[in-house]
């Protein structure tokens, strides 16, 4: 569930400081709007079509407390719901309660749309997993509630496999590409043994933090960029062996057709977010007609010998800074994002927001999978100039300069450092 950053917030007069909208207090059950009578709750239409009976049991456990209280819900597309949010925001009606994207949240937060909460009045905050955790939080405070996660596996076919007398999915990374390997001499020509788009940096970036390296690290108060590191370099070296030796494909091309081009045959894996491979799958993609009753999905395995560290993607529930019911939208939000929630998002194959619910799916066969591939995640650097760093694509201008030669490793990722330094401190 990758979410696209909205780098700047550039409507005149929309946002207004936390201070002068509530004294700096938190949102919370002694905050302002304790007593409010009216309560409007934007999600987009994943809750209104996948889990509206969870819509019903926050709403049932808010007017229990709070009789008498009218609660309204508003529902909208991924595509258009910021410009809404954007344009209410600068108005006085704003909602109380609304769903972002968690790589959405960074730059409304540094513009202080969002109140800030207090953590421990929302149930499981101390075990949320560390991608959502850092997701919801800038310069020391926490600005909204993860909701639930979708996390990356790997996906093969194993009936391409086992032409080359594999039985099984790889446990190590060694596994990985001595298959690999004996998969892309089988199939020869340009079948792509493993296609992995080389502007994808979501894929590029775990690679990076296998290694020990980073995107970026804050000292002191400012944001520096290590992509240049020795540690970074390993991860990008890494990366770039996989473009050159599996990938067949158009080396400029990211990762947004990914299982368009899956569903074509031509590949035998793909590291991608767990639904790109059950979409591949889907009769109006697969060209094959063999997908569904052949793709295995594993764990992917990192050179570093650990689980490959992956981007959680997902939605965060916030608090505007003008709701005028900030008290009672925090009820809600922690009604909907608790134990009972969290279980029966699970149940509709989502991961939980937490590290205790998300070992339970460890045990299940059909869930170990992206569960144990979750344990280990990163997220962007939680910098107030991070959307500039996203809008002008430093990172896949370096990943294709890369990829495609044009660039040395070491040569790409100091352009890069120094682009993502021109930009990543500034808000």
């Amino acid at each position: 569930m990758k979410r696209k950053l909205t780098a700047v917030i550039g409507i005149a007069g929309m946002m207004v400081s936390v201070a002068a909208c509530g004294g700096g207090s938190k949102a919370g059950g002694s905050g302002q709007g304790a007593d409010a009578k009216e309560l409007t709750v934007w999600l987009t239409v994943d809750a209104q079509n996948n889990w509206p009976e969870l819509v019903k049991a926050a709403d049932a456990a808010v007017k229990k407390k709070h009789p008498g209280i009218t609660i309204k819900h508003e529902y909208y597309g991924w595509p258009d719901k910021n410009a809404k949010l954007d344009a209410v925001l600068a108005t006085d009606k704003a909602p109380d309660v609304v769903e972002m994207g968690n790589t959405e949240m960074l730059g409304y937060m540094v513009k202080g749309a969002f109140a800030p909460l207090e953590p421990s009045e929302f149930a499981g905050s101390d075990a949320w997993l560390d991608g959502l955790k850092a997701s919801v939080t800038y310069d020391g405070k926490t600005y909204g509630v993860p909701y639930y996660a979708g996390g990356r596996v790997a996906t093969w076919r194993g009936d391409i496999a086992k032409q080359s007398g594999i039985t099984s999915p790889p446990r190590t990374y060694d596994e990985l590409t001595a298959a690999l390997d004996k998969i892309q001499k089988k199939q020869g020509g340009k079948f792509n043994a493993w296609y992995q788009p080389t502007r994808d940096w979501y894929a590029a970036m775990s690679f990076v933090y296998d290694a020990g390296g980073a995107i970026a690290k804050e000292e002191g108060g400012q944001w520096k960029a290590t992509l240049s590191s020795p540690e970074s370099v390993k991860g990008l070296e890494e990366f770039k062996k996989v473009i050159d030796t599996y990938m067949r494909g158009d080396k400029t091309k990211d990762e947004s057709d990914r299982y368009i081009v899956y569903g074509q045959g031509k590949s035998a894996m793909i590291f991608a977010a767990a639904w790109e491979g059950a979409t591949a799958a889907d009769p109006k993609n697969d060209k094959t007609g063999k997908l569904k009753d052949n793709l295995e999905n594993f764990v992917m395995p990192g050179p570093s010998g650990k689980n490959m560290p992956v981007f959680l993607g997902g939605s965060d529930l916030a608090v505007p800074v003008k709701s005028d019911a900030q008290a009672v939208a925090a009820e809600w939000i922690n009604a909907f994002t608790g134990p009972s929630g969290q279980k029966d998002l699970m149940a509709k194959g989502n991961l939980p927001n937490n590290k205790t619910d998300l070992a339970t799916l460890k045990n299940d066969p059909a869930t170990a999978v992206p569960a144990t591939a979750a344990e280990s995640n990163w997220f962007v650097p939680m910098a107030p100039g991070w959307g500039q760093v996203e809008k002008a694509q430093i990172l896949q201008t370096m990943l294709q300069n890369i990829g495609t030669g044009k660039k040395s490793v070491k040569a790409a990722a100091k352009e890069a450092d120094a682009a993502i330094d021109e930009v990543i401190n500034t808000p």
